[in-house]
């Protein structure tokens, strides 16, 4: 429940932050809803990038989106978790999503050089990157 800073004055609410702006304006609190929207309509596109291109490098890139996509979902509910003020979240574990995250950015890294080095071997070979050349390599 993240909301844009509000100025610090007399006129604040709770713990600093206003649902109007201490000078008056009006500011917009994006909830939880709004990221897991915004992390599944990332995860459609980067699986539909995936199946309908033919390009493997539009592939490998689509694959990223679905993994940035999963980030964002990994995070945004880590922070709900932390803004509700779970006194079991609050004991230990209050990172847990974004570690998760930076496990997963990991991955990506390591699926990116190999993916990569396939794809440059593939090119040298037929000097194509079109997913449909990769079934003449079977025999």
């Amino acid at each position: 429940m993240a909301a844009l800073p509000a100025e610090r004055g007399s006129n604040t609410h709770g713990a600093g932050r206003c649902a109007h702006g201490c000078d008056g304006r009006t500011f917009v609190v994006i909830s939880i809803e709004h990221y897991v929207v915004l992390s599944s309509v990332l995860f459609v596109l980067g699986g539909l990038g995936f199946l309908v291109r033919r390009n493997v490098l539009v592939a490998l890139m689509s694959i990223e989106v679905m993994l940035n996509a999963c980030n964002l979902a990994l995070v945004a509910l880590n922070r709900s978790r932390l803004a509700t003020g779970n006194p079991a979240a609050l004991s230990g574990g209050t990172h847990t999503g974004q570690v998760f995250a930076f496990f997963v950015i990991a991955a990506e890294a390591a699926e990116v050089a190999v993916g990569l080095a396939i794809v440059l071997a593939f090119f040298r070979l037929r000097s194509s990157v079109r997913s449909d050349d990769a079934q003449l390599l079977k025999n």
